[in-house]
């Protein structure tokens, strides 16, 4: 019991005791925590301080930064100001001056319209006066006449149309004779720059209708037994063979170039198989007819490489062929249709035209030769309608068609084919007919033409293909002259003999001449 008391006095006293100790340890701790929170204060109220005299001197800051931005602004804006009064000040005095200058001009005008009026008065009252003296004239001048106002007017007018045309004659011919000069001066220039850029060989490969037989027993086994051998073969060949007292010579003689030469190559063959009878005839004449017609085909595409053409139809090559076999004077027509082709480039080369279409349009300009013994009409009309089937352009087929002058020119082009044809004729070598021959078949011409009543002058031009007849206006009316022309034509076609066509042109003008003295 005793212990038991101990035990609880010694716990209250202790507890009495740990109280104790736990009061003054909360005392200290208040008493540290108030000296702490005293410290915060002391502490926080020096930071306010420092903070607040900082956000005042950055405040001051501010406040005298914008000060000097708003002193430089305001300073510029009144500069801005002045330079704006100083410019509105110089337009003033400028505007005021201008106003002084419209007032003196006002005042200048003024004056002249004042000097206007009255020299228009003036005019006016002159302008009267004239007309008064004009109609006093006019009255003095119908009176001495005795001519009314509108036979006057009448008389005037024709006096001042003679004159004018009078005076357009005297310009034109003046004109055409000033352009006559320059085209014949650049025609000459042109004509002998595409002769001298162009030289082709004089000499011309011609056929042969002649065929060499060794003896005279080939000859009669060439006629056959009663002429069989020589029928069948001119029937198989289409020509005449001519078989005379001539030693070793058999003459093939027809129209057709071509079939000529397929009869000679056929009879050459025979001659020298030795083998001949009407099948053997008809065979080789077979094989020979294809041959050729292989080689006016090769001929053909030759000249038309040699032209560096294209676009040439097929049915023409071989009409170009033809051409090969063919002559004029002694002038092989295809080796002249490709000297024509390229001279007629070179004047359109030079006159600034397609040389291409030039060269194309002189290579087939007698294209109609290949056919005019099959055909009627002359070789110009033939080879445009040939062209024209196949689609040739209207300046080719014009300068098929005129390049003798027979219809009117629609293209430049015409004319040059016309000009290239006559260089490539008239070119020394070019053609075997002599000159005496050709001199005396031109005096012919113009005799016949001459001997027709009426006739005037005639003049044969163009190697003869054309005849140029001036009658006599005051004997020939215009009905008589189609006459003399027929009959001149009638008079050529008996008595002479001639290639291709003779134009004849009958001429009948009035000529009036004045001399001013």
């Amino acid at each position: 019991m005793l212990y038991a008391l101990y035990a609880v006095i010694g716990i209250i006293v202790g507890a009495a005791g740990t109280y104790g100790l736990l009061a003054v340890m909360g005392r200290n701790a208040l008493r540290q925590a108030r000296e702490q929170a005293e410290h915060l204060r002391e502490e926080a109220r020096r930071q306010r301080e420092t903070r607040s005299k900082e956000i005042e001197i950055s405040a001051q800051q501010d406040r005298l930064r914008l000060k000097e931005a708003f002193d430089r602004e305001a300073e510029a804006q009144r500069k801005a100001l002045k330079e704006q009064e100083q410019r509105l000040s110089k337009r003033e005095d400028t505007l005021d001056h201008k106003l002084d200058t419209l007032s003196v001009k006002e005042k200048n005008l003024e004056t002249l319209e004042s000097k206007l009026s009255q020299r228009d008065s003036r005019l006016a009252a002159k302008e009267k006066q004239a007309e008064q003296m004009v109609e006093e004239q006019r009255q003095k001048l119908l009176q001495i006449t005795g001519l009314s106002p509108d036979a006057a007017k009448e008389i005037l007018l024709q006096r001042i149309e003679e004159e004018c045309r009078r005076d357009a004659g005297v310009l034109i011919q003046r004109i055409t004779e000033q352009a006559q000069e320059e085209a014949k001066e650049k025609s000459r220039q042109i004509v002998l720059q595409a002769i001298q850029r162009y030289a082709a060989e004089q000499t011309c490969d011609h056929t042969v209708s002649t065929v060499a037989i060794p003896n005279d027993d080939m000859k009669g086994r060439v006629i056959g037994r009663e002429g069989r051998n020589i029928r069948s073969f001119e029937k198989a060949t289409g020509v005449d063979v001519i078989i005379d007292d001539t030693p070793g010579v058999v003459v093939v003689s027809c129209f057709d170039p071509v079939r000529r030469e397929v009869a000679r190559q056929s009879l050459e063959k025979l001659v020298q198989d030795g083998r001949i009878h009407p099948a053997r005839i008809e065979e080789l004449v077979a094989q020979t007819s294809k041959e050729m017609e292989e080689e006016l085909l090769r001929i053909g595409k030759e000249a038309v490489q040699e032209a560096n053409l294209s676009n040439i139809a097929k049915p023409i090559i071989p009409m170009l062929g033809r051409l090969g076999y063919r002559t004029s004077y002694g002038q092989n027509v295809l080796r002249h249709s490709v000297e024509v082709a390229f001279l007629s480039q070179v004047i359109a080369d030079e006159l600034g035209l397609d040389g291409t279409l030039a060269r194309r349009a002189g290579l087939l300009h007698d294209i109609g030769k290949a056919m005019d013994h099959e055909m009627e009409g002359g070789h110009p009309q033939i080879g445009r309608e040939f062209l024209r089937r196949f689609g040739e352009t209207e300046a080719v087929l014009n300068a098929v068609e005129a390049h003798h002058g027979d219809t009117a020119a629609t293209t430049p082009y015409t004319a040059i084919v016309m000009a290239a044809d006559a260089i490539s004729a008239s070119r020394p070598g070019a053609r075997r007919e002599s000159l005496e021959r050709y001199i005396k078949r031109l005096q012919d011409l113009e005799q016949l033409a001459t001997e027709v009543p009426g006739v005037r002058q005639a003049y044969a031009i163009q190697a003869g293909r054309e005849v140029r007849v001036i009658v006599d206006a005051k004997q020939v009316d215009d009905a008589v002259s189609a006459k003399i022309a027929r009959d001149i034509a009638k008079k050529i076609e008996d008595a002479m003999q001639y290639p291709g066509e003779i134009k004849v042109t009958v001429i009948r003008e009035v000529r009036a001449v004045e001399y001013a003295k």
